[in-house]
């Protein structure tokens, strides 16, 4: 190819097309099998496009929170996706994205590349409004995914309920009403024996 600038653009577009292989410890809502990371992304791309309104920041910028859910994810192309109530795995977890994060995005061109690492840091960082929305939807997605599998992934794992609503917590930060929502989740699936007191 003579256009070095659109290889290494496909060259990248080729190696996200990896994120389809590696699966979450999240089962889909209907039961039938763990999803994968590209579904997570798009599936939060959506939830940003429908549920901004949920938030307090009235000039949020909803396609800075799509392009951030559309990357922040990609490092587990390398790094693995780390279960988020695994204590031991998370140890090392910063180390294993950043090393990630330095080859992967490096395949891009240098300004795209320095584009997308922005992108995925502020994910990671959740310092704006638009970056805890962001980290407001991805936490919310496997709450969802819990309460209609009944539990599945909280019983398998243990998971209590302190545990959940720690994990959690940010979703108040990123958008209250969805907080309000969650936390009646998180109280019904007690209820419902879905996840274990305590």
């Amino acid at each position: 190819m003579e256009n070095a600038r659109l290889k290494r653009q496909i060259d990248f577009v080729r190696e996200v097309d990896r994120l389809k292989n590696v699966f979450r410890q999240t089962l889909l809502m209907d039961g039938t099998r763990y999803e994968n990371d590209a579904e997570h992304s798009w599936h939060g791309c959506l939830r940003a496009m429908l549920l901004h309104e949920s938030t307090d920041s009235a000039d949020l910028d909803v396609l800075r929170v799509i392009k951030m859910l559309l990357v922040h994810d990609i490092v587990e192309i390398e790094a693995g996706d780390t279960y988020c109530y695994d204590e031991e795995a998370h140890r090392d977890k910063a180390a294993r994205e950043e090393a990630a994060a330095d080859r992967l995005f490096g395949l891009l061109p240098e300004e795209q590349a320095a584009q997308v690492r922005e992108l995925w840091e502020e994910f990671e960082a959740m310092q704006t409004p638009e970056s805890r929305f962001a980290a407001a939807l991805d936490r919310l997605q496997p709450l969802l995914h819990n309460y209609y599998t009944k539990g599945e992934a909280w019983r398998r794992h243990g998971v209590r309920r302190s545990q959940v609503l720690k994990r959690n917590a940010h979703i108040r930060e990123g958008a209250p009403e969805l907080w309000a929502f969650a936390e009646e989740l998180i109280a019904e699936s007690v209820r419902k024996g879905y996840l274990e007191d305590g």
